[in-house]
């Protein structure tokens, strides 16, 4: 591909740290969709309804998409995204979670790819 030719994609980076003030909410959400979802073949959709009941950071993963949050840009086609989730220790006041800070990591091996 040539400069101008790959000058036409950007990567966005978006970390989010989330407190789950309702697990059993968010749990019910993700089975719900999980349920719901027409394109999911019934033996990965007892994988993915057992994946999510076990842990709310997969059902978190599981109901947020990064296709809805580009999905109404208007001159934008979104082509790839990789997403994960993971139980943290957060601590807000800690210099580790200075969000104006570059910290250089690469994406992780286990991210999800759409």
């Amino acid at each position: 591909m040539s400069t101008p030719e790959t000058s036409r994609f950007v990567r966005l980076r978006v970390e989010l740290v989330l407190e789950v003030a309702d697990a059993d909410a968010v749990t019910k959400a993700a089975v719900r969709r999980v349920v719901e979802d027409p394109e999911l073949p019934d033996d990965e959709r007892a994988q993915a309804e057992s994946a999510v009941t076990e842990d709310t950071a997969e059902a978190l993963a599981y109901l947020v998409d990064p296709f809805d949050l580009v999905n109404e840009v208007p001159g934008v086609e979104l082509q790839q995204a990789s997403w994960s989730s993971e139980r943290i220790e957060y601590d807000p006041d800690s210099p580790e979670w200075d969000l104006d800070e570059d910290d250089g990591e690469e994406d992780d091996e286990e991210d999800r790819i759409g």
